[in-house]
C-alpha cells in the first residue's frame, strides 16, 4: 500500500505543488489533486518531471462533476470530466472519486434514479481512459437525517448500487472514518476483494459515542480510538495496494503550518503502520 496524502489536513497549503513537496519530504508516495491543474501550469511532461522528480504518484482525482443536484449541473460538469479524465490519464491515475450524502431533500427513489443514470455516465466516460470510479458512503450519524429523506449509507447498500450502476470500472473509496461510524469490523473488510475498492482514505475519531462522532470532526491517524492498525490489516490481508490517503475534515483549519502537519501526519502514518505490522 502507498501512503498518501490529501491537502484535508495540511493546512493553509498555497499550491499542488507544495503538496507534492511535503509528500515528497515525508516519505508520502502518493497524492490526491487535480490532475488537469498541474498540466495546465505545467504541461504534460513538466507535470510528469515534477511527480518523478518527486517520487510520489497521483492517487485520486476527485470528480469533477455534480450530480447529486439539477440536471443542468449535471451536464455543465459533464464537460469538464472529459479532460480532468484524460489529465489523470497522462500522469498515470486510475482513480477518480466521488461520496454519497446519507440524506437528501429529494424523494429518495427520484433521487436514485437520477444518481443511477449520472454516475453511469461518468463511469462509462471514465472508463474510456483506464480510470475507475470509487464511490464512498458516508457514515456519520447526524449527517443521515441532515436532508429530508435517508439515502446511501452502509457499505452493503453501497455495494448493491455499484451492482445497480452496472459499470465494470465503479468500486469503493473505502475511509476509515465511515467504516467506524457505521460500527463495521477488520471482517467486513476481508469479506471484500481487493478488486472491489478504488481509493482509501485515513483518519480518526475523538473519543465519544459513535453517534456523536462529526464528519468534521476527525482527527489525525493514531490519535484517536480507530482501530487503524486493524483496518490496514483487513486491507493488506485482501491484497489492497493502492494509495492509503490521509483526509482530515475539520471544522476550523488547523493553527499549525503544513510543515509541522505534515510531520504530524508521518509520525500518524508511523505509529498505524507499524502497528499494522506493514
Amino acid at each position: 500500500m502507498l501512503r498518501g496524502l490529501t491537502g484535508a489536513g495540511l493546512g493553509r497549503l498555497e499550491s499542488d505543488e507544495q503538496l507534492i513537496k511535503l509528500a515528497s519530504e515525508h516519505g508520502f508516495q502518493a497524492v490526491d489533486l487535480d490532475a488537469a491543474g498541474l498540466i495546465e501550469r505545467h504541461g504534460v511532461e513538466g507535470a510528469r518531471e515534477l511527480l518523478d522528480s518527486h517520487r510520489v504518484v497521483i492517487g485520486s482525482i476527485g470528480l469533477p462533476v455534480e450530480w447529486r443536484t439539477t440536471e443542468e449541473a449535471f451536464l455543465e460538469g459533464l464537460e469538464r470530466l472529459v479532460p480532468a479524465a484524460a489529465a489523470a490519464a497522462a500522469l498515470g491515475c486510475t482513480s477518480c472519486c466521488t461520496y454519497i450524502l446519507p440524506s437528501t431533500d429529494l424523494k429518495a427513489a427520484h433521487f436514485m434514479a437520477l444518481a443511477t443514470r449520472r454516475l453511469r455516465t461518468c463511469a462509462q466516460i471514465l472508463s474510456a481512459y483506464g480510470i475507475r470510479l470509487g464511490l464512498e458512503f458516508v457514515g456519520p450519524h447526524h449527517l443521515r437525517t441532515r436532508w429530508a429523506n435517508p439515502f446511501i449509507w452502509t457499505l452493503e447498500e453501497t455495494l448493491d448500487w455499484i451492482g445497480a450502476i452496472g459499470e465494470s470500472n465503479v468500486g469503493l473509496l473505502f475511509d476509515a472514518y465511515h467504516w467506524y461510524t457505521n460500527g463495521l469490523t477488520v471482517a467486513d473488510i476481508e469479506a471484500l476483494s481487493a478488486e472491489q475498492i478504488v481509493h482509501v482514505h485515513i483518519n480518526d475519531a475523538p473519543d465519544v459515542p459513535v453517534e456523536q462522532a462529526l464528519d468534521n470532526g476527525r482527527i489525525y491517524p493514531g490519535e484517536g480510538v480507530i482501530d487503524l492498525a486493524g483496518f490496514l490489516r483487513g486491507l493488506n490481508n485482501i491484497g489492497y495496494k493502492g494509495a492509503v490517503s490521509q483526509e482530515i475534515l475539520t471544522a476550523e483549519p488547523p493553527n499549525q503550518s503544513p510543515e509541522e502537519l505534515a510531520l504530524r501526519s508521518k509520525a500518524g502514518f508511523d505509529k498505524v503502520f507499524g502497528a499494522a505490522g506493514l
